[in-house]
């Protein structure tokens, strides 16, 4: 591995960021300001969504930065555990109400739990600050932050930070200093569209936290109308945001053993299905419902952050942002010139977040190298023992790395790419990839079935060349991180369909040369072959693993699934 940048003896602090003890933990390091490294601890435990200290994460963020414990300055924590207890006056309770006091008493816990995890990490870095900071805070600052612009309005959605769910700022950088932010609109628990969210994909089958965009892929491919004025009744939508129906959500209680749906909504719709049961109709038609009200939901959220802030720019952040069709539709609406979503919207991204606003704290030196995405470990010469791997063999790589792969591409081959540092966020974003050609006519089939091992009615993504994304898609801004369902051309539609989702969208990356120069070169060459500058891109991992972020995770995905090909860097690997 490279080292990160060199400290300089004149530094004035070491921040280090943490999400961590719920899910997707995560680690970020700032010196002097400068994001140093990121990287999602999954990515190295193998453990998706782990809820764990990051360990290996700050190991290599200290390694790498030639750090000891005792040398961080700061350590920033993505939750604030006192403002549990100084929101529950804004809890609705009710004297006498069982699941209300039970809901309290679980906000108390998981309060003074927090309080102690922080003081905790107080023994890991002993000359350390440890500053704990509001969860929507994180996301704001982030979100901003990442986006590389003077000012926006920043849209947070999400389950829970504390007691918000819902918040929305008006976000400057006046005079070269750091980034302000300007509350403009908070929502709190019960009024949580994550939640909902949520409490639908279980419902349905699948793991909420995890599989949600299993439902939004399946909603395509449903009639909304069947349960759309269900929706509009239990999450209306009101003139300073949203709620939720008690008769149909539950209280939350923060404990993993309580449901968040009422017997009504069963009634109202069906039993819960079980995670082995066929899908019927009426899973598509409650899905389609879910997602068309989750796209009004959001819209009319972003609607009143233009109104509130006057700003003619979007940031979204939160777990819900990661909800592609969602941002689509805002970007169609026109509420904004631009919209903006960062590589890590969820919770994993809180970490470079609450660094960023532990250093303002303190220091006058300006937030630098949030707008990167590829910021994790690299393995540009990893010795590796093959032992482990006895059906895999190494092949010489003939002539420029990024030809080859795209030899190898237009010729059908489905290939794993694992290239440079890793990619923050939940999309892989080319770095730790599987790569295939659009124009096989079964290549969804096969990727679902053979690769992935995931449901047969999952889209795949595009990748293009920036320069050249217009002819097949019609999004009218840059997506560099895979954030955002466009609608698609005819050309796309003739010469591509497998990229194309039953709802006529396709969740599009823009590639361009100084994003990423050698999956830009790669499209190049696919392009120079084929005359398309468009590949399939998905994730490096079968469903239920994460991301692979060492060699030998990828040299694992290759053994174990139907790839045909591993490039890692510039060696190539077959069965």
């Amino acid at each position: 591995m490279n080292p990160l940048t060199s400290i300089p003896s004149h530094r004035s602090h070491a921040v280090l960021g943490l999400c961590s003890y719920t899910h997707d933990s995560a680690a970020a390091l700032l010196i002097d300001g400068k994001l140093e490294g990121f990287v999602e601890e999954e990515r190295l435990s193998e453990v998706k969504h782990t809820r764990a200290y990051p360990e290996q994460a700050v190991a290599w963020l200290l390694r790498e930065a030639h750090l000891l414990p005792e040398q961080v300055d700061v350590v920033a924590y993505n939750f604030h555990g006192s403002l549990y207890f100084g929101d529950l006056a804004a809890l609705p309770l009710h004297l006498g109400s069982g699941p209300a006091l039970e809901r309290a008493r679980s906000f108390a816990k998981v309060g003074l739990r927090t309080m102690r995890r922080v003081r905790g990490l107080q023994s890991e870095f002993p000359n350390a600050r440890v500053r704990p900071v509001r969860h929507h805070h994180t996301h704001q600052l982030y979100a901003f932050a990442a986006s590389g612009w003077d000012r926006s309005a920043v849209l947070i959605v999400d389950s829970l930070g504390e007691t918000q769910t819902t918040t929305i700022a008006a976000a400057s950088c006046a005079g070269g200093g750091g980034p302000a932010l300007k509350q403009v609109l908070t929502l709190r628990d019960p009024a949580s569209l994550g939640y909902a969210y949520g409490a639908v994909t279980e419902h349905l089958g699948w793991r909420r936290g995890d599989e949600e965009g299993t439902v939004m892929a399946l909603a395509a491919l449903g009639d909304p109308a069947r349960f759309r004025e269900l929706f509009e009744r239990i999450i209306p939508i009101t003139a300073h945001g949203f709620t939720l129906h008690p008769a149909y959500f539950a209280l939350r209680v923060l404990s993993s053993g309580h449901k968040r749906l009422r017997p009504a909504f069963a009634e109202a719709t069906c039993l819960p299905r079980r995670p082995e049961e066929p899908l019927t109709e009426v899973h598509r038609d409650l899905a389609a419902a879910l997602q068309e009200h989750t796209n009004q939901v959001m819209l009319h959220l972003a609607r009143l952050a233009q109104r509130r802030t006057g700003e003619r720019r979007l940031c979204v952040g939160g777990g819900v942002a990661t909800n592609c069709v969602s941002i689509g539709k805002i970007i169609e609406a026109g509420v904004f010139d631009e919209v903006f979503v960062p590589p890590a919207p969820g919770d994993a991204g809180t970490a470079i977040g609450a660094a960023a606003a532990a250093h303002l704290e303190v220091s006058s030196l300006p937030l630098t190298g949030l707008t990167r995405c590829y910021l994790g470990p690299e393995y540009p010469a990893a010795s590796i023992d093959m032992v482990r791997w006895p059906s895999l063999v190494e092949k010489p790589v003939d002539g420029d790395a990024a030809d080859f792969l795209a030899d190898q591409l237009a010729a059908g081959l489905i290939v794993g790419l694992f290239h440079g540092r890793v990619e923050a966020g939940p999309r892989a974003l080319g770095n730790r990839s599987i790569l295939a050609s659009p124009l096989r006519s079964d290549v969804v089939e096969k990727l679902n079935a053979v690769v992935k091992f995931r449901e047969p009615f999952r889209p795949f993504a595009p990748m293009a060349l920036a320069e050249h994304a217009a002819d097949y898609f019609t999004l009218d801004q840059q997506a560099p991180f895979m954030s955002t369902a466009s609608g698609v051309t005819d050309l796309a539609r003739t010469l591509i369909p497998a990229i194309v989702h039953a709802n006529g969208t396709a969740r599009l990356q823009t590639v361009t040369q100084v994003d990423n120069p050698f999956v830009h070169a790669v499209l190049a060459a696919f392009a120079r072959r084929t005359g398309v500058p468009v590949l399939i891109n998905t994730s490096l991992n079968v469903k239920g693993k994460p991301i692979c972020g060492t060699p030998a995770m990828a040299l694992d995905c290759l053994a174990e699934s139907g790839l045909d090909a591993l490039m890692l860097e510039e060696r190539w690997f077959t069965k």
